[in-house]
């Protein structure tokens, strides 16, 4: 049998147990951070040169010139065309429902007018050029660049830059297909650190882009984190994660399954079961065991389930509630019989999968919801990547005449009892008398 933690709310020390099983560290050390320094500050110093040398160095490519790094647009289009038809039509399909959803989020303009004529209100504009990171290589992520892509053309971005890794060479056409299907405008060929400092600081071939979305490893996290303030970044997300809450009455396969699903991401991915059931804890413990050896990334889920998974049992769903509010997980499964009532009851989660039918895999890939989401309890405070990240907001004020008689004298005031004398004869020279 898998040695996986069971946690019982009722232990006097539940919360500190809990506690040391969410517990997970950025493995960026110093090393990380001081080689990370260099590149950006090389890439903004030397441009185009050092991305060059770092091509060469980190992805074993012999080009000369940027152009050579540029994939051209028919590139993927032809991606497109010669991936298998099946592919290609899933790929369509989960980019059409990514789109319908994302189009529900866009946010418009608006405006309300005073009785005394004064005008207020709120612009929203797209922001105008954005950077995605996609991982690249052996690994293939087109759901990534659907999820991230699709958003920001939604949103009305101007010009969408991706940049891939290609070590060796190694192109992956599904993600170029992918890129072609959600109308990315310009395709590098780098990775890294110096594909974050690229697109943050520009370079004499590649534009600076005002924010920088997509996944990528320790360096690309640490880089994100470096260049943000320069630009905007969407997060910087830890381990994958799946909380599952079942009332004891799903297939305890299914179950098993949802939680290895995240666990085959990494050995730090962490995939927590909570049920007042313990009949059914133990059934899931046993499925567990007997699908293991059937998976081809074993050691992997093994490891992960070991390391950071959980068999949680509670008394009733109410503690099932408050504990899934405190780990305010990634991914959340309602595996009950009526889940829209229960969701009603929770306040943080990154997505919220309702229903013995809701596979988490689909939000992945084809629901429509981005798989984007905060990880690391930071849904207490973070939402989805959506439209709304594309989208920036400036605030309208006309004041008429009349609204200057009575707002000039309030900033009188108050600008007066700060000791800000110009801010108060501003307002007062618009004053009648």
């Amino acid at each position: 049998m898998i040695e996986i933690k069971q946690l019982n709310f009722d232990d006097s020390d539940f919360w500190t147990q809990l506690e040391a099983v969410l517990a997970w560290e950025a493995v960026s050390d110093a090393a990380i951070g001081d080689t990370v320094k260099t590149i950006l500050s090389d890439v903004k110093t030397k441009g185009d040169e050092a991305v060059l040398e770092y091509s060469r160095r980190f992805d074993r490519l012999t080009v000369q010139t940027m152009a050579e790094l540029e994939i051209p647009l028919s590139r993927a289009q032809a991606a497109l065309e010669s991936i298998p038809e099946n592919q290609r039509q899933a790929l369509q399909a989960a980019a059409d429902r990514v789109r319908i959803y994302h189009e529900h989020q866009k946010q418009d303009s608006w405006t309300y007018t005073e009785a005394d004529g004064t005008v207020l209100g709120q612009q929203v504009t797209a922001i105008q050029r954005a950077g995605l990171y996609v991982p690249g290589g052996k690994a293939a992520y087109p759901s990534s660049v659907l999820m991230n892509a699709i958003p920001a053309k939604v949103a009305g971005v101007d010009e969408l830059i991706m940049v891939v890794p290609t070590p060796d060479g190694e192109v992956n056409d599904l993600v170029l297909a992918a890129a072609a299907i959600a109308g990315v405008d310009r395709i590098f060929a780098i990775g890294g650190a110096q594909a974050v400092a690229a697109l943050a600081y520009g370079t004499e071939t590649v534009p600076q882009v005002d924010k920088i979305v997509g996944p990528g490893n320790i360096y690309v996290a640490t880089a994100k984190g470096m260049v943000f303030g320069t630009v905007g970044i969407d997060m910087i997300a830890g381990p994958s994660e799946i909380l599952v809450i079942c009332d004891g009455n799903t297939d305890p396969e299914w179950i098993a399954m949802d939680l290895f699903s995240q666990a085959e991401h990494d050995e730090d991915a962490q995939s927590i079961l909570i049920s007042p059931d313990a009949d059914f804890l133990q059934q899931v413990r046993e499925a567990i065991a007997r699908l293991l050896p059937t998976m081809e990334r074993q050691d992997i889920i093994s490891a992960s389930l070991r390391g950071r998974g959980a068999l949680i049992h509670v008394k009733d769903m109410d503690e099932a509630v408050e504990v899934a509010n405190f780990i305010a997980p990634e991914h959340l499964e309602l595996s009950v019989e009526d889940p829209m009532a229960m969701s009603k009851k929770i306040r943080h989660a990154g997505a919220i999968f309702m229903g013995r039918y809701t596979a988490e895999a689909l939000g992945d890939y084809c629901a429509g919801p981005n798989h984007v989401l905060p990880t690391s309890r930071t849904a207490r405070f973070s939402s989805p990547l959506g439209v709304y990240d594309f989208q920036k907001r400036s605030s309208l004020i006309q004041v008429s005449q009349q609204g200057a008689q009575t707002l000039g004298q309030i900033a009188s005031v108050l600008a007066r009892g700060e000791s800000l004398t110009a801010h108060a004869r501003s307002a007062e020279y618009r004053l009648k008398d």
